[in-house]
């Protein structure tokens, strides 16, 4: 028997690009064509992008879906195509369509709906009803979307009709669990319906989450016979052996074993990169404060999009220190970005001069300190505004989930790279930057002075983040067994954390809620990210 030839495109398909979706499809039709393929397959709701979310409610979106996914069948001479999109007729499916011979040949529905995490398929899709058997040069493949593959039944019911393949198209967004979880997956449904697996992933960034792509290939037998590197767009070609029930990969780029901050921090660049071309962003800007956090985010922005795209700022006051000054014109004279120093010592004198009468017979306090990160946000949303260059936040996740932020002031910008990162993986991804630009002989991209520093926001004299904050180790241990775990303060304190400082994190988490709900969007890169995966009510009496 012959083998089945498939061609996997793992690329990026943005959300709302209907006709350039149906334009790039077009252009890998004709290069599966020529490479000889018998089927090439395309990630979930192709055309629309994923995830549309209310686009799908607007009946002129379903009907340019369609229009062009008739275009494509029309283009299918000598090939067959999976191409997904949204599926109306009457109630909205999220669907697969095969295209062959000039035609719609078959439609699956996505059968089990997410409807956790940064899932909503059930706000606007109908389950389908069965698994979509097609047969392909002499070939049994069964055809799946997504979460059809977590779940059991999908797919042994496809095994049941006679799959001896099962091609699964998919739009699963990066975490950094997320590979070894998959292949668990994957490695299951193989040995459970001796089915070989095709799985093939979107990759890209899309406001709040990021894809990875990261395809696989697994034998009937479970096991796992390639893997595509993480966060590159690649047409990737396979071979199936329906005799054996074997893939094989052709001509794959190596997938090779990454530390995880490599990983993760390829994830930070891309949805950096994603987020300001698919914006139509000439660049970005950013204060630049001396700190780790912003010396991070402008090495991110420069890989991301180059120096040329990147303005950083620093604004002392008299609390900023000479290894702050020092530290940030280092970093931006070694990494060749557009530099200014904006000295806001008069602008902040000039706000406590217009304030003095309805701040008399107060001392000074958090007040003071927060204005000084106004004076520097109003600042930089003026450059923004003058320079057409998106704001980037720099604050991370700890700082976002107790609040140790200001609104209107640090927390100003249109994207927010750090936002989901704790501060003790900032300063893992900040070390590993910098050795992975000594194994290539270069300059560290971030000054060693800066990550050993003890951090400080340095609003006030001698102040350190540990005068208002647990360390960080201890912090961001606690945060991520109350956040990713949804453990009670009871739990986390019986690991052998202080009570009282277990309760004081708690009761900061959920006080600050309001902040959270204004902050600017950032990558999805944990189990449980704030913004649309964690969604606390503002007013609560729980605590």
């Amino acid at each position: 028997m012959a083998v089945l030839r498939l061609a996997l495109a793992q690329f990026d398909f943005p959300v709302g690009a209907v006709a350039a979706n149906a334009q790039k499809v077009r252009e890998l039709m004709r290069e599966a064509r020529a490479g000889g393929a018998d089927l090439l397959v395309c990630p979930e709701l192709t055309l629309s992008g994923y995830p549309p979310e209310d686009l799908l409610l607007r009946p002129s979106f379903l009907a340019a879906c369609q229009q062009e996914l008739q275009s494509l069948a029309a283009d299918t001479d000598g090939l067959a195509a999976l191409v997904g999109f949204p599926h109306s007729e009457g109630e909205v499916f999220n669907a697969a369509a095969l295209l062959r011979e000039g035609r719609v040949a078959r439609i699956a529905h996505k059968q089990a709906l997410p409807n956790y995490g940064v899932f909503d398929d059930k706000r606007y899709f109908r389950p389908g009803r069965e698994s979509v058997v097609a047969t392909l040069g002499g070939v049994r493949v069964g055809l799946l979307i997504c979460e059809d593959v977590w779940q059991p039944e999908p797919a042994a019911a496809a095994a049941r009709a006679g799959a001896e393949l099962l091609v699964v198209v998919n739009a699963s967004p990066w975490d950094d669990a997320k590979q070894a979880t998959r292949e668990a997956v994957l490695v299951e449904r193989a040995k459970e319906t001796g089915c070989a697996i095709a799985y093939l992933n979107l990759v890209g960034g899309q406001d709040e989450v990021v894809y990875d792509g990261g395809s696989l290939l697994v034998d009937g037998d479970g096991t796992v016979a390639a893997r595509a590197p993480a966060f590159a767009d690649l047409l990737l070609w396979a071979e199936f052996d329906p005799a054996a029930r074997t893939l094989r990969a052709r001509d794959w780029p190596a997938a090779a074993a990454a530390a995880p901050e490599a990983t993760l921090y390829a994830a930070l660049v891309r949805g950096i990169r994603d987020y300001v071309q698919k914006n139509g962003f000439p660049g970005v800007l950013l204060g630049l404060s001396g700190g780790i956090d912003s010396a991070l985010t402008l090495a991110l922005a420069v890989d991301a999009l180059g120096a040329e795209r990147v303005t950083a700022v620093m604004m002392p006051t008299r609390y900023t220190s000479a290894l702050s000054l020092d530290g940030a014109r280092g970093q931006a004279e070694r990494l060749g970005v557009e530099y200014h120093v904006i000295d806001i010592e008069p602008t902040f004198q000039s706000f406590l001069a217009a304030l003095a009468p309805a701040f008399a017979g107060k001392a000074p306090d958090i007040a003071e300190e927060n204005l000084q990160s106004r004076t520097r946000g109003a600042m930089l949303m003026a450059l923004s505004n003058k320079h057409g260059r998106l704001l980037l936040s720099t604050g991370n996740k700890s700082e976002m989930a107790v609040g140790y932020a200001t609104l209107y002031g640090d927390m100003c910008g249109g994207y927010a790279p750090l936002k989901d990162v704790y501060k003790t993986a900032v300063y893992r991804l900040a070390r590993w930057r910098n050795a992975a630009a000594a194994a290539r002989g270069a300059a560290p991209a971030i000054p060693p002075e800066v990550i050993e520093r003890p951090p400080s926001a340095e609003l006030r004299e001698n102040q350190t983040d540990q005068d208002s904050l647990p360390p960080y180790d201890e912090l961001d241990a606690i945060l991520e067994r109350f956040i990713e775990g949804e453990e009670s303060q009871a739990e986390i304190a019986a690991h052998g954390f202080p009570a009282e400082t277990v309760r004081r994190v708690a009761r900061l988490v959920l006080a600050n809620e309001f902040k959270r709900r204004q902050s600017a969007p950032g990558p999805r890169v944990t189990t449980r990210a704030f913004g649309r995966e964690r969604r606390y009510p503002i007013t609560s009496g729980w605590r």
